[in-house]
């Protein structure tokens, strides 16, 4: 029948617009700020710095190799290392990120080698001052593991893999290394000799 399919895109229309006003599936708008919307895992801001115990500062995986410094494409990254008196270990004593130049391209994180700095995903960044509001510092962008695995499970069960088997390898080394001077030490000393093979005299 001549207009049949008017009817029936004028159906599906009214359709879709009766359900968009009670169906849970169909509410395509949210109460911001009381209500937020799911971020899918894949989202990405702008960096953190990952930090395990209870300590953010003492806890930091970074060591301040500035790997992401010297790779960063808009140089938003500034660090200045210092060693820990207590562990001999370099960590950063500054580690700056402007996020005002920063363009979430994720190449930091790639580029780290102790997965130390990951992606977050808070995007409510506005500020009154477009200088030191937007300059944030080591303490600011700490956070701690239990916040990496809440926003990206996946990518923090691979993290986590990464940095076990790094941990055996380590502990596999040392382990060689002081077997090594336990036998180095068990074995005794051989006596001099003289050409002839006898013992020298003292």
């Amino acid at each position: 029948m001549l207009g049949t399919g008017i009817l029936k895109g004028l159906y599906v229309t009214a359709k879709n617009l009766a359900g968009s006003y009670h169906d849970p599936e169909r509410l395509t708008t949210i109460q911001y700020p009381e209500e937020t919307a799911h971020i899918p895992e894949n989202y990405r801001n702008y960096p953190f710095l990952v930090f395990d115990g209870a300590e953010a500062v003492a806890g930091l995986r970074c060591t301040a190799c500035k790997m992401c410094e010297k790779e960063c494409p808009p140089q938003c990254i500034y660090i200045v290392g210092e060693r820990d008196p207590a562990t001999k270990k370099m960590r950063p004593k500054v580690f700056d990120l402007d996020i005002s130049v920063c363009m979430g391209c994720g190449i930091c994180v790639e580029v780290c080698p102790f997965e130390s700095i990951k992606m977050d995903q808070h995007f409510e960044v506005a500020a009154t001052e477009r200088f030191e509001e937007l300059l944030l510092h080591r303490e600011q962008l700490a956070k701690p593991d239990s916040y990496y695995h809440k926003i990206h499970p996946t990518e923090a069960a691979v993290s986590d893999g990464v940095l076990a088997a790094e941990k055996r390898k380590a502990e596999e080394r040392a382990a060689k290394a002081a077997a090594a001077a336990a036998a180095k030490a068990a074995t005794p000393p051989v006596p001099p000799t003289t050409a002839s093979g006898e013992p020298v005299s003292a």
